[in-house]
Formats: structure tokens, C-alpha cells, sequence
């Protein structure tokens, strides 16, 4: 896991309230229960889902690559778009976003453009990640947006499914 940055900006799992972890765990049930719709079309496992500051579920996503021949179609944008269209609004003010792997660039960038507030995560992906692993891009000092990054919530659950699919894709 990276380093711990100053202040409130990273909050791993394991210093979050025993309300925050049930919430957190079930919310990333749901995310993981879209990544196994991803299998349906062969594509990688990466589930996602927005709520907003009520706690209402505003936006699902689910890798549809190879269903949509779409190079942006992954789970976090789609879940984003959703939420989007559901609020009317592309400013996702007071919504936490729930993905089941640690986003890419592409999707860190989509994150902090739609202002998300906070990020849970499950697996951290130490080849392509971008809140942390391998780039900070949304808690970066020099953008106009940050993200608290709450990490590894069902982490192993979350590496689990990832690695099964990559073990029957090898």
C-alpha cells in the first residue's frame, strides 16, 4: 500500500468508524456483484456504483469494452455518466464513488472533472492505478479538485475476482 499523505485526504480502511466500514462493505458488495456482469462479455471484472450524500444509489458501471468496442467504457465513467444523467447534473457535488479496483488515469481524471468527493476502493492496481499506486492524480496539490481516497475496503474479495479472471485469461 502507498505511503500515508498529510492531512484528511487518505483514509485507509482500517481507520474508518464501524459505521463507515459497513457502509463502505456494502456498497462495495454491490460494486462487486456489477463486476461479475462484466464476465458476460469477456471483459476485465471492474465493478462501480455512485451514491449521493443521502446515500442513494444514483449511478451503476460495469466494464463494457469489449461489449461496446468503447475504450472509455469502464466501469467508473459509465457509473459516472449515470449518476450525471440521474442528478442532471455533471457537477457530482456530495457523491461517493465505489470501485472495485483502484481507477486508471483516464478514470481519476473523470473523477475529479465530475468533483467527486470521495473515492472507496477495493484492490489497488499497482500497474495502472491513479490514486495512489502508481500516480496520485486525485489527490495531486496542483489540481483544482481533490479526492479523499478511502483504500482497500474488501480488498481481497476485489483482487480475488480480478485474479481468477486473469488466471483463466493466461
Amino acid at each position: 500500500m502507498p505511503g500515508p499523505l498529510p492531512g484528511p485526504m487518505r483514509r485507509p480502511a482500517d481507520h474508518r468508524s464501524t459505521d463507515e466500514v459497513a457502509y463502505h462493505d456494502a456498497l462495495m458488495g454491490l460494486a462487486l456483484h456489477e463486476a461479475t456482469h462484466a464476465l458476460a462479455s469477456d471483459d476485465v471484472p471492474v465493478g462501480a456504483v455512485v451514491v449521493d450524500g443521502d446515500g442513494a444509489l444514483v449511478g451503476v458501471g460495469r466494464n463494457r469494452r469489449e461489449e461496446t468496442h468503447d475504450p472509455t467504457a469502464h466501469a467508473e465513467v459509465l457509473a459516472l455518466r449515470q449518476a450525471a444523467l440521474t442528478l442532471g447534473s455533471w457537477r457530482l457535488d456530495g457523491c461517493t464513488l465505489v470501485v472495485t479496483l483502484e481507477p486508471c488515469a483516464m478514470c481519476a481524471g473523470a473523477i475529479m472533472l465530475a468533483r467527486v468527493p470521495r473515492l472507496v476502493l477495493g484492490a489497488w492496481d499497482p500497474k495502472a492505478g491513479a490514486c495512489g499506486s502508481v500516480w496520485d492524480l486525485v489527490r495531486d496539490r496542483r489540481s483544482t479538485h481533490r479526492v479523499e481516497v478511502v483504500g482497500g475496503v474488501r480488498e481481497d474479495e476485489c483482487a480475488t475476482v480480478l485474479r481468477e479472471y486473469f488466471d483463466s485469461h493466461r
